[in-house]
């Protein structure tokens, strides 16, 4: 498991302007993306840091020696060979980018390899092999099994086993890229027979990307004791979700044409390392919920296998976006809504011998708290439809409308620490398209 060492300092001060007291990406975060940078350059790594971006692959001969290797891994349009290279590797480049940053005797040197960040271009920063989808956020769970099962609301396994489907890669977008509207068979109230059309339930789910750092050979599962080390680091994920599309086809084998056709990444990892302080106890399981089996028992990670992350969404409508309205919030939640810990998810994922590899996604499912304001999507906030959400200018909704922009956003504090971000993951909705 990673350690505050001195890059977690929140005395640190960097000579990149604007960088001290950022909003999201100060000296102690450093969080890791691939940008083109203007002038059609091709995708590379880089480090936030304020509102730049540092070639990592350009700064490596300003490093030490045992930084410059795993700088040179990120010259290239995808961050997996660098996270492949562990943790020992991973910390060795935090360490020196954070001495080169805040080295006022540096400027010279580093000033040139530092891009506007509004100039350049964000991209997924993996190529993503396989994604999972966790429905770890149990107070979600009951929300929308109340709605659904109201004498039933969890399944006879939730508190047993991480519940999880196996979700598309290629619809995987980065921030910014706007969602098409989805079609598909939905029964409309009152009837019993399907038909085909636009949805008319388009949602949103607030949860948080957890990318796998480290693989681990097919037929070998990776012990609790060691699944911290696998994690690489976070993002914000949106797993968009055609409710109506969904509650037709979702029996007997679960998520299908209501959840492929488009989920939303922040393009920042926030690295383990940078998340060390907020690392926090795994919430007790109430009085009564069953025992861990052992394979998913570990005491270290129920003491701090969790992360202290606060996650919001915003809503801006096409109507509030011409008047230069700014978004209203929707919801304000916690990660620690987690049932399970990101560990517990790794070494579930490896029991039956599941080969992971640096790069593959795990979804933490939506992470709504108790109360209305905590609630992390439109199909609790409206209560399955049944209440209207009333917005600034006396807008309402239901379900997302055309032209209706989604954000999410998240950060972490801790007092005695800088607070840390993790850029937004953001998508506008578009009509849907001709068949």
């Amino acid at each position: 498991m990673t350690i505050i060492d001195f890059t977690h300092d929140a005395h640190l001060s960097s000579w990149v302007p604007g960088a001290d007291g950022h909003h999201a990406f100060p000296v102690q975060n450093l969080p890791l993306g691939v940008f083109t940078p203007p002038g059609g350059a091709r995708a590379r790594g880089g480090v936030a840091i304020g509102d730049y971006i540092l070639d990592l692959a350009a700064a490596a001969p300003l490093l030490p020696a045992e930084a410059q290797g795993p700088a040179s891994l990120t010259n290239a349009p995808t961050l997996n060979a660098l996270f492949a290279r562990g943790h020992g590797a991973m910390t060795a480049l935090r360490r020196a980018l954070s001495a080169l940053l805040t080295n006022f005797e540096r400027v010279g040197d580093t000033t040139r390899l530092l891009y506007p960040m509004a100039d350049c271009t964000l991209h997924l920063p993996f190529a993503i092999g396989d994604y999972t989808d966790f429905y770890t956020g149990i107070h979600h769970a009951v929300n929308v099994g109340s709605l659904l099962r109201p004498d039933n609301p969890l399944m006879e396994n939730y508190k047993h086993i991480p519940i999880g489907y196996h979700g598309r890669v290629s619809s995987i977008q980065p921030s910014g890229v706007d969602v098409v509207r989805p079609h598909g068979q939905v029964v409309p109230a009152g009837q019993d027979v399907p038909v085909y059309l636009p949805t008319a339930r388009l949602d949103h789910e607030v949860e948080m990307a957890i990318w796998v750092g480290q693989a681990n050979p097919l037929g070998t599962a990776v012990p609790i004791a060691a699944a911290a080390d696998y994690i690489g680091g976070l993002s914000l994920l949106n797993d968009w979700s055609a409710r109506d599309v969904q509650t037709w086809e979702y029996r007997p084998l679960g998520p299908f044409l209501g959840k492929n056709f488009h989920s939303t990444i922040s393009p920042w990892v926030v690295t383990t390392a940078a998340l060390a302080p907020f690392r926090t106890a795994q919430p007790c399981r109430p009085a009564g919920d069953p025992e861990l089996l052992p394979y998913l028992h570990n005491e270290g990670d129920l003491a701090a296998g969790a992360f202290a992350v606060t996650i919001e969404s915003w809503l801006r409508t096409e109507r509030m976006a011409r008047a230069g309205m700014e978004p209203v919030r929707l919801s304000s939640a916690s990660m620690t809504n987690m049932y399970w810990t990101p560990a517990q998810l790794i070494a579930h994922h490896t029991c039956n011998g599941c080969n992971l590899a640096p790069g593959d996604l795990l979804g933490t499912g939506t992470l709504s708290g108790t109360d209305r304001d905590s609630l992390g999507s439109l199909m609790e906030l409206s209560r399955g439809g049944r209440e209207k959400l009333v917005l600034p200018g006396g807008e309402a909704r239901t379900f997302l409308e055309d032209g209706d922009e989604l954000i999410l956003t998240a950060y972490a504090e801790r007092e005695g620490f800088a607070r840390i971000g993790f850029g937004e993951c953001r998508a506008r909705i578009l009509p849907a398209q001709g068949t």
